[in-house]
Formats: structure tokens, C-alpha cells, sequence
């Protein structure tokens, strides 16, 4: 097996990506669906209640951040994914047969969307932490990036199946395929070979542990920088329900099977960088300065391309460069941290990933509502270059970055040892 695919031959982490990649397919339905019954059939192609209905459901794991990880680090994960995974999976049902009856109204989606944005809230940092329950700590690189390519892999199919059985059988079915496709994943955590679980020290329950991971993190400034850039691009640059269901119906005038294609396609690009991530053996902290560039120029071409197609063929360096961002991040972050901080590290992680989106989406709907579906994708741009503003300070001042003229030649000295890691 290639060493792209090396955490594959482990029983339990096959069996696991084999599970999660069918669910992730119902997800991604699931989320082009919901976007699009809100923005073209309870509203008027109305960008700012796309946006309230992402931040209701990406708030929650900003609101209960410091439980979310404290769980992660302290209780049995795969018992707690089985939970979180049912609980989304009866949501998924019941919006689907409101939508299906012709009862759903906006007050509807918004009461799933903050549920499963509680339910996500858990689910997310157990199941990041979960992948080094599956692997080896040299696999966990790897895994982590796997991880990533289930998911976009899965973005490449759902969004594009979702717009055909929009069109075809309507929304409501898209949200019950969604519910049928977590079976998948709660199979496979029953048939995980218990006994081949990787073991690792649990957090000891003390007082103050609740805010441990905040004081862990402070005295971190590597991580205070990877994750400062991280809620950056995330909170105001992947804001793509926005951005691309604008750009689609306002500006090239598609409906949901131009819409569902334009999302597939950008998954090309995020494969392509989880798979990139993927073959490294270790993550370095360059890659997030170049992903930030090339995220911010992308963004900046797709905002000026003049017909859908040209729009959809930069949407794939977008989501290469967005993709190779998030996967370097999470990784940075796994390996340099101990294991019995990594649930309330990570869930910081996910908090800012996904609860930066009750800030960002608003703000981008508004603008993209205000002066077009161009100008929000300016947004993006700010973004990019502020987070790589961002990693450039960090280097300067704790690794030594200097930039200048030996010879007439321009030249880059920089401190190359590893991101600072606890003992275990």
C-alpha cells in the first residue's frame, strides 16, 4: 500500500473511513439541500437567511466549547459518537418528513439547524480525537489527512446528487437519504475490534480542568498563531454556501444542478490537497503560509471569472488551497499537543473552524445581499491575507524569520526546528 494510503491497513481505521465516507455523502446532501431550500423556496434568494441558518448551526460549538472537550478528553468516544450519531441522524428524518408533508417553514430550519449544531458541537471534537484511537501515533499524519479526504471525497458525490434529487424528487428525500446514511457509520463503530484500540492516558478529572485547554493553549504561541488563522480563513473565507449558491443563481442564473456541480467541483480541489497532506510525513508550519497565499489569490480570481464555467475550474485551487489549509492546521495541532489535552484542544479548534460561522456568514450574506456576489467574495481574500499577516509575525518573532540582501541576492533565514511538543 502506498504511503499516501498507509493508515489503511489498519482493521479499525478502514472499517471506520469505510463507514464515515457513506455518512459524509448524506451530509454534504444534506447541506446543499438545506441551503438551497432556504435560499430559492422559503425565501427569495435571500443570502443573509442562508447565513442565519449557518451561524444557528455553526454556533453551538463556540457556545459549549469548554463541555465539548472536557467530553472528548474524558469519556469513551465511541460510545459518544454512537450517540451523536443517531441524534443527527433522527434530525436529518424529521426535517425531511416536515419538508416532505409541505409543512417546513424558516423557523423550522432554524430549530434543526441549532439542534444539530448542538449535536456537532460533540460529535466533532470525539470524532477528530477518535482518529489516534484508530492509529498509531507516526500513522496519526496521516489518518488526520485521510480523514479530511473522506470527507471531501464525499463532497465530491453529495452536492452533485443532491441537485439531481432536488430537481428530481424533491428536498425533503435528500434530507431522508441523509438520515438512511448514517447506519453506516454507527455499523462500523459496533464492529470496531475493541481490543486494537489505541490506548491513551485520560485526562484526570481536577478542578479547573473545564478551562485547562484555554491556559493550555496561551502558553502555546504556535498554537495561538496556527489557530488565529485558522478563525480567520474559516470564519470569513469558507463561507462557500454564500459564495457559490450567489455566484451560481445571481450572477451565471443556475438552479440547484448548476449549484450541486459548481460545490462537487471545488471538492476536486480539497481531494486533491487532503490526498497532497496526505503524503507528508509531517506537517510544517510553511504549508499554512503558502495555502493562505494561494487561498486568497484563487478567491480573488473566482470573484472576476466572467461565466460558470471558468468559475467552477478556479473553485478547484480554491478548495486545494482551503483543503490543504484546514488539514495542516488539524494536524499541526494533533501532533504537537499531549494526548490527554488533545479533546480540549481540538475542540478549540472546532469551535473557531465552525464557531467563527455565526460572525462570518452573516456579514458575508449581507454583503453579498448589499453589493453583489462578487464583492463577498472579497471577504475571502481579506481572509487570506490577513491570516498569512498572521504567520508571518509568529515567525518573525519566535523563530527568527529574516529577510535580506547578501550579494545582491535576496535571502530567508528562519529557525526549521519542530512546533514545541509536552512530554507525554
Amino acid at each position: 500500500m502506498s504511503a499516501t494510503f498507509r493508515s489503511l491497513r489498519g482493521f479499525n481505521f478502514r472499517l471506520w473511513a469505510a463507514g464515515a465516507f457513506v455518512s459524509n455523502i448524506g451530509t454534504w446532501m444534506q447541506r446543499t439541500a438545506q441551503d438551497w431550500l432556504v435560499f430559492a423556496e422559503l425565501t427569495d434568494r435571500n443570502a443573509t437567511a442562508v447565513g442565519i441558518v449557518m451561524a444557528l448551526q455553526f454556533g453551538p460549538p463556540l457556545l459549549l466549547l469548554p463541555l465539548t472537550g472536557l467530553v472528548a478528553d474524558h469519556f469513551d468516544r465511541r460510545r459518544v459518537l454512537m450517540l451523536t450519531q443517531t441524534c443527527m441522524g433522527l434530525l436529518a428524518l424529521g426535517l425531511g418528513l416536515l419538508t416532505i408533508s409541505g409543512h417546513a417553514v424558516l423557523w423550522h430550519v432554524h430549530v434543526f439547524a441549532f439542534l444539530l449544531g448542538c449535536i456537532t458541537a460533540f460529535d466533532a471534537p470525539a470524532r477528530q480525537t477518535f482518529v489516534s484511537d484508530l492509529v498509531t501515533e507516526a500513522e496519526l499524519s496521516n489518518a488526520v489527512a485521510l480523514n479530511s479526504t473522506s470527507f471531501n471525497g464525499a463532497r465530491l458525490v453529495g452536492p452533485a446528487v443532491a441537485g439531481l434529487l432536488i430537481a428530481w424528487i424533491g428536498t425533503g428525500w435528500v434530507f431522508v437519504l441523509n438520515a438512511i446514511s448514517f447506519i453506516a457509520v454507527i455499523a462500523s463503530l459496533r464492529l470496531l475490534r475493541i481490543n486494537e484500540l489505541q490506548r491513551h492516558a485520560r485526562a484526570v478529572r481536577v478542578r479547573g480542568s473545564l478551562f485547562e485547554g484555554f491556559r493550555y493553549v496561551w502558553r502555546r504561541p504556535d498554537l495561538v498563531a496556527i489557530l488565529t488563522m485558522l478563525f480567520l480563513i474559516a470564519t470569513f473565507g469558507l463561507n462557500f454556501p454564500i459564495f457559490v449558491s450567489m455566484m451560481s443563481v445571481t450572477i451565471f442564473h443556475g438552479g440547484p444542478g448548476q449549484y450541486g456541480v459548481l460545490i462537487s467541483t471545488m471538492a476536486v480541489g480539497s481531494v486533491t490537497g487532503a490526498l497532497l497532506s496526505a503524503r507528508r510525513a509531517r506537517p510544517q508550519l510553511s504549508q499554512l503560509l503558502i495555502s493562505a497565499i494561494a487561498f486568497a489569490l484563487s478567491t480573488l480570481v473566482a470573484a472576476i471569472t466572467p461565466n460558470a464555467v471558468l468559475f467552477g475550474l478556479v473553485l478547484i485551487i480554491v478548495g486545494m488551497s482551503a483543503q490543504t489549509f484546514m488539514t495542516t492546521s488539524n494536524s499541526l495541532v494533533q501532533l504537537s499537543t499531549e494526548p490527554a489535552m488533545r479533546g480540549r484542544v481540538l475542540a478549540i479548534l472546532l469551535a473557531l473552524a465552525l464557531g467563527g460561522t455565526p460572525i462570518g456568514a452573516p456579514i458575508v450574506g449581507w454583503v453579498a445581499d448589499t453589493f453583489g456576489a462578487r464583492w463577498s467574495l472579497g471577504i475571502g481574500v481579506a481572509a487570506g491575507a490577513a491570516a498569512l499577516l498572521v504567520g508571518i509575525r509568529y515567525l518573525v518573532r519566535h523563530r527568527g524569520l529574516r529577510v535580506y540582501s547578501e550579494s545582491g541576492r535576496w535571502r530567508i533565514t528562519i529557525d526549521q526546528g519542530p512546533l514545541h511538543r509536552p512530554p507525554d
